[in-house]
């Protein structure tokens, strides 16, 4: 396994044990039983707990064929970003590959992907939501919704920047400048 890909399993893995252990001391009192009708309480303080609200979540794209949304950091910048990829039915990339690897998980729809250097959609393999997919350093695919889906394609997609992207010939050959 990578050593970036450990180092993010370990914080993850911590970070569900010290969730744990803190929804078990927090459930373990009687006296914090609030209801969801309960009046709400006051923003974190962003010094303690950063919120980004709906409103505020930059987003680029287009509905309606494929919108990418900035959550955390910036895939073009050093070090970690989190994105949520949103692919309308019939929008595809083309075949390409990255400069690092990035982790992806389906949070609805269908992600249709393949890791074929040819452009066809009849090689797309269907990952469906609650699935993880994992783009390899310089690994050709590419991947969006088929015609005829029912809903977006909405996946999360984490990686360490800067993300460079090449596309390819149908020879896995870079072509173009990357992106």
């Amino acid at each position: 396994m990578h050593s970036v890909a450990k180092l993010l399993l370990g914080a993850a893995v911590a970070a569900g044990i010290g969730a744990a252990g803190f929804a078990a001391i927090a459930q373990s009192d009687p006296k914090i039983g609030t209801l969801a009708t309960d009046p709400e309480g006051p923003l974190p303080d962003p010094k303690r707990v950063g919120v980004v609200l709906p409103k505020d979540i930059k987003c680029t794209g287009a509905v309606g064929k494929q919108e990418t949304c900035y959550l955390f950091g910036d895939p073009s910048k050093p070090g970690p970003y989190t994105v949520l990829y949103r692919w309308y039915p019939g929008n595809f990339s083309k075949p390409h590959f990255h400069n690092n690897e990035r982790w992806a998980y389906v949070i609805s729809g269908i992600w249709w992907t393949s890791s074929s250097s040819v452009y066809d959609e009849r090689t797309t393999y269907p990952v469906r939501a609650g699935s993880v997919a994992i783009d390899r350093k310089d690994g050709i695919h590419w991947d969006g919704s088929r015609k005829g889906d029912k809903e977006p394609a909405v996946l999360i997609l984490s990686g360490i920047g800067p993300n460079i992207t090449y596309s390819v010939d149908e020879n896995g050959k870079p072509v173009g400048p990357p992106r």
